[in-house]
């Protein structure tokens, strides 16, 4: 998908108002694809404050990224929803079909990311607030990392199938390691599983032209970046790159097009 090609294509990103998602939803808008931009800015107490560029960032109107993408010539809506409430997938494919036509491009980039531990530390290695594991930490985690992709997933399947599609592409988002993510528990645990879905997905859909794929992102820099995470990348044998959102998002694009139509069933790391 080239910026100047105009395709029928409809994608769905999650998390589109801020960092990858917004980066990958202009992205695929450049080469022609509409785009329903999906994203919930946090709510609680210091949430949101200018003070902290991340929670900032997060508190980003998706309606801004969907103007941008409108002002430059393409096709988009935005629309705010809790993704850890079951019902919302089929809301989401709904509004898309009404407004935009049929999703057959799925981006789960969208997170509930909470710093929880099994430690006592009160805070991680760059300062950062950390939470015992509770279950309200791990219902939210993983209701907005886990269950909403693999629902998003299934409503694809399904219309897919009623229509008689034979083209779709799925692209997860994944964080961890070897042993886990140590510090954001159930962060990295509920990734996993989504990862653990879009494989699934990639070998029980390919019958029906779906590719399934997870992008693993270096270190991000979507506001959250300090000095110091540069420091730790400089000196790590395994981090090579602080990335910006628009190279996470070139690495999504490619998987959502025809080229890549071998590639499934991978998690391709980025370093």
């Amino acid at each position: 998908m080239r910026e100047t090609s105009s395709t029928n294509h409809v994608a769905l990103v999650t998390g589109a108002n801020q960092g990858i998602g917004a980066a990958t939803a202009r992205a695929l808008a450049a080469g022609g694809v509409a785009v329903l931009c999906t994203y919930l800015r946090p709510r609680g107490p210091g949430e949101g404050d200018a003070a902290d560029p991340y929670h900032a960032a997060r508190s980003i109107d998706g309606e801004e990224v969907a103007a941008q993408i409108r002002r430059a010539g393409g096709r988009a809506e935005a629309f705010e929803a809790d993704l850890g409430d079951p019902a919302v997938p089929g809301r989401l494919f709904d509004m898309a079909e009404d407004r935009l036509g049929p999703v057959d491009i799925l981006v789960n980039n969208a997170s509930g990311w909470i710093q929880d531990t099994f430690t006592p530390d009160p805070a991680d290695r760059f300062d950062r607030p950390l939470r015992p594991v509770t279950a309200q930490t791990w219902s939210r985690q993983f209701a907005v990392d886990a269950m909403a992709p693999a629902l998003l997933i299934g409503e694809l399947a399904r219309r897919h199938r009623a229509r008689g599609a034979d083209w779709g592409r799925i692209v997860g988002l994944t964080s961890g390691g070897e042993l886990g993510f140590p510090g954001e528990v159930s962060y990295g645990a509920a990734k996993a599983a989504q990862t653990d879905y879009t494989l699934s997905a990639a070998a029980e859909l390919a019958a029906l032209g779906i590719t399934a794929n997870v992008v693993q992102p270096p270190v991000t820099d979507t506001g959250w970046v300090t000095d110091e995470v540069r420091r730790f990348v400089a000196s790590s044998p395994t981090h090579f790159h602080v990335a910006d959102p628009d190279e996470v998002a070139k690495t999504i694009v490619f998987l959502a097009s025809d080229e890549a139509a071998l590639i499934t069933g991978n998690v391709i790391t980025l370093r």
